[in-house]
């Protein structure tokens, strides 16, 4: 009874919290990019960050962040890691406080039924692929994607999966996104780990065990950039290695 008191409180607080926002993306994204950006990074940058300290003290939520290597950090660079929950997306963006990341993701989340997230992710320009239409079509998307990464400055996060884990276990990486992105940008590469998202990655999850959570993020090694197609599937089997690892590690005990 109190577990569920305690839900609807917090989903009462999450609402008044974002409901101002949502609305107003709802108002002014089809005429006012600039006012949809603003209210976009408001929900980025202020909102995020306060619903995660709700979820730390009502549902004993811990973010556990490391961050050994970002010294050595480039001036941008591409991003790939594992992939277990919609949270990822904004708990990313609270890994990198002071670099602007830009996702690719699946089509269907830019037709989300949560009323902000759509005309948010389309008005900070994030990347959505689309299952069905080809494959011109998605490296047009990307292509284009990778134009406005360089021309702001933006780094680009990549899920190599391509969906998310439903029990934690890593699963197949795909390389053409990550390659195409690669040969578009030219960046180096920021090899990310998350773990524990999986036991909330989806809505009927939150709630039950959102309770004691302590969702991982880690940097684990940085790459210059791959200059040929084996240098990339290289990197990949890397990356998947590197990540298999830190999660055994996590789910022995181990601290690091």
């Amino acid at each position: 009874m109190f577990r569920a008191l305690g839900n609807f409180l917090i989903l009462l607080t999450l609402i008044g919290m974002l409901a101002p926002p949502s609305i107003g993306l709802a108002i002014f994204y089809p005429f006012c990019h600039p006012l949809c950006y603003m209210f976009s990074d408001y929900i980025v940058n202020v909102c995020a960050r306060r619903l995660f300290v709700i979820l730390r003290v009502y549902k004993k939520f811990r973010l556990s962040f490391s961050k050994d290597n970002f010294e050595k950090l480039p001036g941008q660079f591409i991003v790939l890691s594992n992939h277990q929950s919609l949270l990822d997306i904004p708990i990313y963006m609270n890994f990198f406080p002071d670099r602007d990341v830009r996702f690719v993701a699946k089509d269907a989340l830019s037709k989300s039924w949560i009323p902000m997230v759509a005309p948010m992710l389309k008005s900070h320009g994030h990347c959505f692929i689309p299952r069905k239409g080809g494959t011109s079509l998605v490296m047009h998307r990307i292509d284009s994607f990778c134009k406005r990464c360089l021309d702001n400055k933006w780094n680009p996060v990549i899920f190599p999966e391509g969906t998310r884990s439903k029990d934690g276990s890593l699963g197949k990486f795909y390389s053409a996104g990550f390659r195409r992105i690669s040969d578009a940008t030219k960046l180096p590469v920021a090899v990310c780990v998350v773990d524990d998202g999986y036991k909330i990655n989806d809505i009927r999850h939150v709630m039950e065990n959102m309770h004691n959570i302590n969702y991982r993020v880690k940097l684990l090694k940085v790459f210059p950039a791959p200059k040929t197609k084996e240098e990339q599937v290289e990197l990949l089997d890397q990356a998947r290695a590197l990540m298999q690892e830190q999660l055994d590690k996590w789910r022995s005990g181990a601290e690091d």
